[in-house]
């Protein structure tokens, strides 16, 4: 199915098609699945007690993974498949800013964090600290200062902090169709 003949009435069965054929896809040098990794990320936030727009945005995270026309080793290549921006084109038609946010910036997250909070840096795996250099390092101070800026700040942090400790291998969680409510209940 085309980005083209999606609409609010298929893209959440879309998404759990991608779930389906391609969830078991490695998660660029982590040690879990990039299913496990995105549904680790949704149980983060519901065991937080997050509202289902940032279940919702959790879960989807890193859905531009599988939307980008980068191959699934392009970081092993040196190369930033720019995941976040392509996902956020995508659920843009179809969810609210919040969850379309938290996934355009969902690595700028990670950036600002290893600026801002210096033990951060130090509880990211070996896969983090690779794309983070990528993805052009911590931020400067002006980064930093426009960051700080965005409107849905809170939710875009909270974000990325379940998807850096989402990555247990063998953790049991809810599967996709659990979700499915929360994603359709979300659409605008």
């Amino acid at each position: 199915m085309s980005d083209y003949e999606l609409s609010k009435d298929n893209v959440v069965e879309f998404i759990g098609d991608i779930f389906l054929r391609r969830g078991a896809e490695s998660y660029i040098g982590e040690a879990v699945t990039m299913s496990e990794h995105m549904l680790q990320s949704a149980k983060l936030a519901e065991d937080e007690g997050a509202d289902s727009e940032l279940i919702a945005a959790a879960l989807l995270h890193d859905i531009g993974h599988y939307t980008s026309e980068f191959g699934a080793d392009a970081h092993e290549d040196g190369i930033d498949n720019h995941h976040e921006a392509a996902g956020a084109a995508i659920l843009a038609r179809f969810f609210p800013q919040v969850i379309v946010d938290c996934v355009r910036y969902h690595v700028a997250a990670k950036r600002y964090l290893c600026a801002v909070e210096p033990d951060y840096f130090d509880a990211l795996s070996d896969a983090s600290v690779l794309s983070l250099q990528l993805q052009g390092g911590p931020m400067s101070d002006d980064e930093v200062a426009e960051f700080e800026s965005y409107t849905n700040l809170d939710a875009i942090i909270r974000v990325r902090r379940w998807d850096e400790q989402a990555k247990v291998p063998g953790l049991v969680t809810p599967d996709f169709e659990s979700y499915k409510p929360i994603l359709e209940s979300s659409l605008r």
